[in-house]
């Protein structure tokens, strides 16, 4: 269905980077999520009805919930791609984030409520008729949600969405739970003891699942995450192609929403190379960044000493030093000053994150390897944390 919609009513459907193809997409696909919701709303509470059972009268409402969050969603996609202004100078591409996390509180909502309604039932359980409309209706409602869930997450791995995977999942978690419904359906009919209660406390808690996980997908890149580790090696991959490039770090990257990162590095050039000449390549390298990446990119020249020995074999032996002692330990930025009386090595370490040592513990720990190995040289140390490798 998506396929044949998408071919009617997008333009270039197939340039999912594009940024109109990608709004387009989510509010298709959040339009016809609209759709079978209120179907499977109507077809689950007639069937509610009909059998007196708690447990598909609550997955009813739930598909009334997933209705309303698809709404949420649509209106996400459609102010997402909103134009940067004086007031968002980076877009609104967040929106989508915090729609996403409107979707997953709805969920959340829901499951609470299907889980009291639940226990109320457990205590004063009614008998549930199992008659071929409610089975049907039931098993119609499986294939419809697992139909949702492979959509929402084929399209969502193609436009780079997490509200649509959040939605693929809220869909996943509604299909096995309607089928604990027919199981107790089931269980009812063949053995005459009413489940519907627990069952639905089990739809309850597969829905609260799911609503929770959504949260966690869509709030993170609200607070800020590191980027994938594919992201940032193909970052070095597309920097380091370039010869002039010795090696990058201070790697940062800001996320503004889909389809609009930021991201800043610092590239290690030969201290006697032409000025000129690697700005040229700087400015080629941040323009291919923009066309295969699709990010914005500012690359700070950081000139390093590459003809020197005597600095070149400190350097070896210090990093062999840290390798030893502090492994996963990097550093960049070494300058030797010598004087007359001492000897100042000064370098950046990169600690990685969670590495089970203070930065000023390594800091400490790399300044007395230092002076116990050499007399009369101090280091002058500034440690940073990193997700380069």
């Amino acid at each position: 269905m998506i396929t044949i919609l998408s071919g009617l009513f997008i333009k270039n459907r197939d340039q999912f980077g594009n940024s109109d193809v990608r709004r387009a997409y989510g509010m298709l696909c959040s339009i016809v999520g609209i759709a079978l919701n209120v179907f499977l709303f109507a077809g689950k509470y007639l069937a509610g009805v009909i059998s007196g059972s708690i447990a598909i009268t609550a997955d009813a409402f739930n598909n009334l919930s997933d209705a309303g969050s698809s709404f949420i969603s649509l209106v996400g996609f459609k102010f997402s791609g909103m134009k940067a202004d004086a007031d968002h100078p980076f877009g609104h591409g967040r929106i989508e984030y915090v729609s996403g996390f409107g979707v997953s509180m709805v969920i959340i909502l829901m499951g609470i409520e299907l889980f009291k309604t639940s226990i109320e039932k457990i205590f004063h359980p009614e008998p549930v008729e199992t008659g071929a409309l409610a089975v049907g209706i039931l098993v119609v409602s499986i294939c419809v949600k697992g139909y949702m869930c492979f959509y929402n997450r084929t399209v969502g791995k193609k436009i780079q969405s997490e509200t649509m995977k959040a939605t693929a999942m809220d869909s996943m978690s509604d299909s096995i739970a309607t089928t604990a419904v027919l199981i107790s359906m089931a269980v009812a009919h063949v053995t005459g003891i009413s489940i519907d209660g627990w069952c639905g406390c089990l739809v309850a808690c597969f829905v609260l699942y799911a609503g929770f996980g959504a949260a966690k997908d869509t709030l993170n890149p609200l607070l800020g995450e590191p980027p994938s580790r594919e992201f940032v090696n193909e970052i070095k991959t597309i920097v380091m192609a370039h010869p002039e490039i010795l090696g990058i770090h201070d790697l940062v990257v800001h996320d503004y929403g889909p389809g609009r990162r930021m991201i800043s590095l610092h590239g290690e050039v030969s201290g006697d190379c032409d000025i000129f000449e690697i700005h040229d390549v700087i400015d080629r390298i941040e323009k291919e960044l923009k066309e295969k990446l699709g990010c914005e990119a500012v690359i700070h020249m950081d000139p390093i000493v590459v003809n020197n020995e005597a600095i070149n074999e400190t350097k070896k032996e210090v990093v062999d030093m840290i390798n030893e002692h502090f492994p996963g330990v990097t550093i960049h930025d070494f300058r030797m000053i010598q004087g007359p009386t001492h000897t100042n090595l000064i370098f950046d370490a990169v600690v990685p994150f969670q590495y089970g040592k203070t930065n000023e513990e390594v800091k400490q720990g790399i300044a007395n390897l230092i002076s116990e190995k050499w007399d009369g040289y101090y280091a002058v140390i500034q440690a940073e944390q990193s997700y380069l490798e």
